[in-house]
């Protein structure tokens, strides 16, 4: 964890600023907070707070103003530090601001010195000694914001936040040069081709460090240069300045920087106002969108557009990289093989990158040829009186340029080429074209007419094999065909090796063409009465189903009342057995494998179906697993072939006891996220590697599983759920908090299953989930 050095640049004394403490909100030594009981300490007129706000799953320390919109947070501590939990204490105690979580501690302020603190109006907290002098503040360690009566000094800087609502460091910072000037830049970036916006206040050129961004009370902001006899420039005057009206100049995560003004009403809520910003296009902002991207307009909002040549390589991060969607050719002899590539050309893009290559004495056709033969080049930019600069990806700072006066040209893929053949103006003679037209008629047709007779002549041939051995197996292809009762019997020797039973009926292990293709039959019983006709119809509806997560349906019987499925084999069993049975736990690794293939299952049955399917029975004895460890879904589609009363504990109920979702027993309208529920059952079976109610459990553990793992959650004992493995602790909360989200018992709020998979991947952030009413207990 990082010390306040990481957090907090202290050791400031001014003593000329001496002042006596507020005796109304006066903070001494003993005194606490907890993010739940008591999470801040007020400033008099209760207009900013300092102590722990939520955040993501958490709490983070930090100062906000009360009121604003979401409680504007204007100072972060620790800030790239995670979350700390609900029983998490911040202490004020031997002259240190301590946080404490469990049995570790954590120092915010580390100031040996002081005897007392205080939260000001101003947005300041403030600490003291014993004679009430200021040894420490926050307004000498910005973050983001600066408010009005702070200063920004010469070498410091702000630095946004990821979004909104995560205050982790984010892609951009603000620097107050040496020289004067107030540059922003994108991250870990620093050169001046970087930069994306300047103050241009430089003095001279001299790096004295006597420069200062200063923002008023009244809202005037300025930039002041000590060493000239206070020489200033303003940045913002506000059109009425108003003193009883609170501003914050904020360094925002897309990268601009803006004033903003908070008025109060009577209610004492704010209003808030952007007063001013340092740029109106976001566009301009380098780093806005990713490597090998540039920015556009669209109904006056920007996005993302990836440079000719390149995808996006995550489609859920707009604003990330693009990456080149071909593979490029091999050089021989410093050329590059042409044939896979070909040069477009885009007049309405421009960059700043630094070039590899700058040539002034070649035409706009000899700089795209260069570029064509060269190995090393990606790009190439001619701009104009000869001068060519040619470059390798990636491409950082593209940028659209709406004048058009230079040209870009991408290395693209070749296979669209074909498309521009009549552009290109590549016509061949017509005669020639006729000749290779009926050439390749006559060779194709001579081709088709020998294949057929041969494919032919090779059906016959086996089929006559089949009849002899009498076993009209499953092809290796495995296309679903049907199968008679007396076939299935004799492939299951009598139906003799029972693999398992379920609601639906036994399954049995069976075998074609003579034991080399192994396959599970299952016998249904109490099977809707219906014709043959609509048993066939919906066996070859869930049978185009093909998904990599589900158990394949290879065939069916139906003859008269018997109805039996053929399924693929799948040699190492059901999860069940896997977690509740098995002398030692599957490893961690391998239980989260199998929670998103899972989860990708239930997806695709839910998403990507020609009609959604809801399975109304997902239970670890329905995850089955092949020899490859991939978790499959079984039993996918057939809930509506049960008769009415085929449930094991509920009348007109699918699914099993411990699974199903609370609309189950309501008689509400039950949708895919029933499926949704008894997911988020299994994924904490699949944690903990219990089942989800257990009558003999130890006095540290709950009865129901769901209860346990919340209570865990909030106190963020998480470890408990996995006995003591190692695990990776994000991956464990990110899994506990999306299965809670899962069994919420109102259906709107369980997540879709796509949501679900991207927050179990960590593509999205996982909020902190409400109670369920299962775990009010």
């Amino acid at each position: 964890m990082a010390t306040l050095a990481a957090f907090l640049m202290l050791i400031f004394l001014f003593p000329e600023a001496a002042t006596a403490q507020p005796e109304d909100n006066s903070i001494n030594l003993g005194d606490s907070l907890n993010p739940t009981s008591k999470p801040a300490w007020y400033s008099p007129s209760r207009r900013f707070a300092f102590g722990f706000f939520p955040e993501g799953m958490g709490f983070k320390v930090g100062i906000w103003l009360v009121n604003s919109p979401n409680n504007t947070v204007v100072w972060c501590a620790n800030r790239d530090d995670p979350g700390v939990s609900s029983d998490a204490t911040l202490e004020f105690v031997g002259g240190k601001v301590l946080l404490k979580t469990g049995q570790s501690q954590e120092k915010i302020i580390d100031q040996e010195s002081a005897y007392s603190a205080s939260m000001l109006d101003s947005g300041n907290f403030v600490l003291y000694n014993e004679y009430s002098y200021r040894i420490w503040e926050s307004f000498s360690a910005p973050t983001d914001t600066i408010l009005g009566g702070q200063n920004l000094s010469a070498g410091g800087k702000l630095i946004p936040g990821i979004s909104s609502t995560n205050h982790s460091s984010g892609r951009f910072h603000l620097d107050m040069q040496n020289d004067g000037n107030l540059v922003a830049y994108p991250k870990n970036l620093g050169y001046a081709v970087d930069a994306y916006w300047a103050s241009h206040t430089c003095c001279n050129g001299k790096n004295n460090g006597m420069n200062d961004l200063v923002l008023e009370t009244n809202g005037s902001m300025l930039l002041v240069d000590y060493s000239f006899g206070s020489l200033t420039r303003e940045l913002c005057i506000p059109s009425v300045p108003n003193n009883d009206t609170i501003y914050r100049a904020t360094f925002d995560y897309d990268g601009n920087f803006r004033l903003y003004s908070h008025s109060f009403n009577s209610d004492g809520n704010s209003n808030m106002k952007i007063e001013w910003q340092a740029m109106d296009n976001m566009c301009d902002v380098k780093g806005f969108c990713g490597l090998n991207s540039y920015c556009g307009m669209r109904d006056n909002a920007s996005y993302c557009i990836c440079l000719p040549g390149a995808t996006i390589r995550d489609k859920d991060q707009p604003f990330g990289d693009c990456e080149r969607d071909f593979t490029r050719g091999n050089c021989i002899g410093g050329k590059e093989d042409a044939s896979v590539f070909k040069l477009t050309a885009a007049t309405n893009l421009t960059w700043d990158d630094p070039p590899y290559f700058v040539s002034s004495y070649l035409g706009k056709e000899d700089c795209s040829k260069s570029c064509s033969e060269d190995c090393d080049c990606d790009a190439a930019l001619y701009e104009g009186s000869g001068r060519c600069t040619k470059h390798k990806l990636p491409l950082r700072y593209v940028k659209s340029d709406t004048e058009g006066s230079k040209t870009a040209f991408f290395k693209v893929s070749n296979a669209i080429t074909r498309r521009s053949i009549e552009k290109d103006h590549v016509k061949l003679p017509w005669l020639l074209i006729l000749l290779t037209s009926l050439g390749s008629v006559a060779y194709y047709g001579v081709a088709i007419a020998f294949s057929t007779f041969f494919i032919f002549k090779f059906r016959i041939l086996q089929y006559r094999k089949l009849l002899q051995t009498g076993n009209k197996g499953l092809t290796r292809e495995f296309i679903l065909r049907t199968c008679t009762y007396r076939e299935l019997k004799r492939a299951t020797n009598g139906f003799k090796e029972e693999l398992g039973k379920g609601s639906f009926g036994a399954v049995y292990k069976g075998s074609f063409d003579k034991g080399k293709t192994l396959v599970a039959v299952k016998r249904l019983e109490k099977v809707v009465e219906e014709g043959e006709r609509e048993f066939r119809a919906e066996m070859r509806a869930i049978g185009r189903t093909r998904h990599k997560n589900l158990v394949r349906l290879l065939g069916y019987c139906a003859e008269g009342s018997k109805r039996l499925l053929v399924y693929e084999y799948m040699s190492n069993g059901c999860l069940a057995n896997l977690l509740f049975k098995a002398k030692q736990r599957l490893d961690w690794t391998e239980r989260l494998r199998i929670a998103l293939n899972v989860a990708k299952g239930i997806h695709y049955l839910h998403e990507e179906c020609e009609a959604p399917i809801i399975h109304c029975d997902i239970k670890p004895q329905n995850i089955l697993l092949d020899n490859s460890w991939t978790a499959k879904i079984s039993d996918f589609g057939l809930a509506k072939l049960l008769m009415p009363d085929q449930t094991r504990t509920f009348t007109g109920v699918r699914g099993t006891r411990g699974y199903l979702a609370p609309e189950w027993q309501t008689n509400a309208p039950i949708s895919v996220k029933v499926d949704i529920y008894s997911y988020g059952i299994v994924l904490l079976e699949i944690i903990c590697c219990r089942r989800n109610i257990e009558v003999d459990v130890s006095e540290l553990e709950e009865i129901q599983l769901c209860v346990w793992a919340y209570k865990c959650l909030v106190k963020m004992e998480l470890d408990k759920l996995v006995k003591g493995e190692e695990v990776d602790k994000n991956a464990l909360q990110r899994m506990v908090a999306v299965a809670i989200w899962c069994i919420q018992d109102e259906p709107a709020l369980r997540p879709s299953m796509k949501r679900v998979l991207q927050m179990l991947e960590g593509l999205k952030e996982v909020p902190i989930p409400p109670c369920p009413s299962a775990c009010n207990s």
